[in-house]
């Protein structure tokens, strides 16, 4: 029997020592011939066969790692980017967003910057024109009859009142000596200035969104239709709430500007630099978080106003430091580079910021011309003969830019530094506030044109010529009971129809008579039931309850894919641009 296996185990040996030759001779024929097919079986690497290795294998190279093999792999390893043709495409658009946010973004700054200015001049050009227009109505109407039409219109009220805060708040301004606040701020620490600077901005923006709400509930209180003459006594405090608003805030501004004068005559300029670099951590605070188009366009606005903030505060600097040095024009080229420091500075931050912030949130570059358009149509509609509101007030409430209070500091600090003394001092005053007028009109002029081309690329003519919606009466809102008795959707029969005052015009409206009844609608109704038996009559007892059922406990990969499917779903669309202003609650974030 052992002799028997022995022979059977031989004989199987020699069989596959056959096969393996037989194997062997067609593969080196075949490499002999150059007709080696690629099989299956051959390695793979990034999608091609690697011959090289079965030649090894056949020619009985040790398949060992080494280094040698392993630097020749690096070497001569490739790859195909075109494999990742969407994600390298996705990341070079990137790129080009993020070099097209300068171009655009400054667009957006230049276009704001000269809409503040055009706000800002009104204050200097033509109100003081508008509020005399609106005295010599108030003296000559009497005069001659008032055939009953008004003692002055609206905005004829709004402009005197304007103009009565402005000199309220000047004459409050001169008690305020701006030599004894600059000397106070320049005997405290580095440290301390910084934080009280940033102290400042927190407040420049509460007071700026307060503010607008203060000066919007005197105009209205000024203006809104009264029944009685006793009602007028409302305005009196609403006055007197803006006034001692504007006083604070010039005063608020007048330190900002006193802390930027000292860090500008500082030896060292080491609070100069500290304030510079407060601006970089906008980059830390903004960059890395959610944002949206509306978000965008608020922090939009709000570099718009703090840019020219920041400009009209370098011009009082400038004001108070010739003013001291003699108005020797030598100095001011001492305070030149401080100047264009600060200025590109507050530039290089903002492209940063914004470059980032779409960057992050995948919002392209264009959407800047949007917003420039969003702006180009507040100040065209603004134009119209009949306005909503005043163009300087419009501005105020899309970017927070109040000009009042910066109006009331640099009337100040002019006064002080300009020496207004003889005949010919009078006459160049006169022709400066001529060269301010040419400015303001000519300004306007340019930015009327380039806001009708914005309007008219972005598409907007129509919106120009709609009327806003009324907003519905307290009857519409909420209906009486006497309708809802009347009403035949209301009874409680129809649960789960919705009350609409539509439907019920004829039955529920208001000059019906209360003594008759309206007729029932029978179409609404089916066929009464009669039953032989009154005691079979249906009861009208309310419907029971269903019971309440539990809800579904799901597992974590269940509650995971919830989440996930609600992300997939379609956002509600967002609020129109020409809806959201600097202080608009809109998403996670206001600036």
């Amino acid at each position: 029997m052992a002799d028997v296996s022995g022979t059977e185990l031989s004989e199987q040996k020699e069989v596959e020592i056959d096969l393996k030759r037989k194997q062997d001779r067609r593969w080196e024929c075949a490499q002999r011939s150059g007709k080696a097919g690629v099989t299956p079986e051959l390695p793979e690497t990034l999608g091609f066969y690697d011959i090289s290795s079965v030649r090894r294998e056949q020619r009985g190279l040790s398949a060992d790692p080494s280094l040698t093999r392993f630097i020749c792999a690096e070497l001569t390893r490739g790859y195909f980017l075109e494999h990742n043709e969407a994600k390298y495409k996705e990341r070079r658009e990137r790129v080009y967003t993020c070099m097209r946010i300068p171009k655009e973004l400054e667009k957006l700054m230049i276009f704001g910057f000269f809409l503040c200015a055009d706000a800002f001049l009104y204050v200097f050009t033509l109100l003081p024109l508008r509020v005399l227009l609106a005295l010599l109505r108030m003296l000559t109407l009497p005069c001659c009859g008032f055939s009953g039409s008004q003692l002055l219109q609206p905005a004829q009220v709004c402009d005197m009142l304007k103009g009565l805060i402005l000199l309220l708040c000047f004459s409050m301004m001169h008690y305020v000596d701006y030599s004894m606040m600059y000397h106070l701020i320049r005997g405290q620490s580095v440290i301390k200035l910084y934080i009280i600077y940033n102290m400042l901005e927190v407040a420049d923006r509460l007071f700026s969104s307060f503010g607008q709400d203060i000066l919007d509930a005197l105009y209205w209180t000024a203006t809104e239709p009264k029944e009685r003459k006793r009602d007028n006594i409302g305005l009196i405090p609403h006055f007197l709430m803006a006034v001692f608003y504007v006083f604070l805030h010039s005063i608020l501004i007048m330190v900002q500007a006193s802390t930027l004068n000292v860090a500008f005559n500082s030896h060292n300029k080491s609070l100069l630099t500290i304030m510079m670099s407060n601006n970089f951590v906008e980059i830390k605070g903004s960059v890395f978080k959610k944002f949206e188009k509306n978000n965008l366009f608020q922090m939009s606005n709000s570099d718009i106003k703090e840019r020219f903030t920041s400009y009209v505060l370098l011009l009082i600097v400038c004001l108070r430091n010739m003013e001291q040095f003699s108005w020797n024009p030598e100095h001011l080229w001492v305070l030149l580079p401080d100047v264009f420091m600060v200025v590109y500075s507050e530039v290089a931050v903002d492209i940063i910021k914004h470059a980032f912030i779409t960057k992050f949130n995948d919002i392209p570059a264009d959407v800047y011309s949007e917003y420039r358009a969003s702006l180009a149509f507040d100040l065209v509609s603004s134009r119209q003969k009949n306005a909503y509101t005043d163009y300087s007030d419009s501005v105020a409430r899309r970017m927070g830019f109040i000009p009042l209070p910066l109006a009331v500091l640099l009337i100040r600090v002019v006064m002080s530094s300009v020496k207004v003394q003889g005949a010919m001092s009078y006459s160049c005053v006169f022709l400066f506030y001529l060269g301010l007028v040419t400015m303001k009109v000519l300004n306007s002029i340019v930015l009327l044109g380039k806001s009708c081309v914005y309007v008219k690329r972005a598409k907007m003519e129509e919106k120009l010529f709609e009327r806003p919606p009324t907003a519905p009466s307290a009857s519409a809102k909420s209906p009486s009971r006497a309708d809802v008795a009347r009403c035949p959707k209301a009874s409680g029969e129809f649960k789960t129809t919705q009350i609409v005052a539509a439907p019920c015009t004829p039955p529920c409206s208001s000059s019906s008579s209360v003594t008759t009844q309206p007729a029932p609608r029978t179409e609404l109704f089916p066929p009464p039931l009669t039953p032989a038996n009154p005691a079979s009559r249906p009861s009208f007892a309310p419907p029971e309850p269903e019971p309440e059922q539990p809800e579904p406990v799901l597992s974590k990969e269940e509650d995971h894919a919830a989440h996930d499917a609600e992300e997939l779903q379609p956002r509600s669309p967002e609020n129109d641009l020409l809806e959201i202003d600097r202080f608009t609650i809109c998403g996670n974030r206001i600036d």
